[in-house]
């Protein structure tokens, strides 16, 4: 399947999104954390990501990018979960809160949408915050800095190794 509203260097992945992925299993392999690589045709949605990894959507850890008044924040649910604004605008005493665009996301990652890991500092430079719903599955499947490459790894190992913070802001 091609996606057209993708240059195609985009679709595998230049080196900024090759060396996120490689940064991840080194991340992990440095705390002797087992996961599972997944190469797979290149994915636009959490539903067909689930269907390429062999998984249920429920496991898949969505990383979105959201402006928080003025600072970018990292927020990962479960692929099968919205994510609530009330509650992180609460959560953070926030008057604004939005989606970054296509254009922010590229320009603050190097990476498009779908392909954005659920990790902040050190590999993407973010805080990072986890929804409760990631807690409720043994593993996470999540894209890996790219559509064609994923990580399936233990739910608890994922959390220890993250250094995100697990709040609930899910509908």
């Amino acid at each position: 399947m091609l996606y057209h509203w993708l240059p195609q260097s985009l679709i595998a992945g230049p080196a900024s999104m090759n060396s996120i992925f490689e940064s991840i299993k080194h991340l992990l392999a440095s705390y002797c954390v087992e996961f599972r690589e997944v190469h797979h045709e290149p994915t636009r949605t959490s539903e067909e990501s689930a269907r390429a990894r062999g998984e249920s959507v429920a496991i898949g850890g969505k990383a979105i990018l959201m402006k928080v008044d003025d600072d970018f924040k990292l927020f990962v649910i479960s692929a099968a979960r919205k994510i609530d604004s009330r509650k992180i605008k609460k959560l953070f005493s926030a008057k604004r809160l939005r989606f970054a665009s296509s254009d922010e996301l590229l320009q603050h990652t190097g990476l498009v949408p779908g392909s954005v890991p659920p990790f902040g500092n050190p590999i993407l430079p973010f805080d990072l915050f986890i929804d409760v719903s990631i807690e409720q599955n043994e593993k996470i499947a999540f894209n890996a800095g790219s559509l064609t490459d994923s990580i399936i790894m233990n739910t608890a190992d994922y959390l220890r190794v993250s250094g995100g913070r697990v709040l609930e802001f899910s509908e």
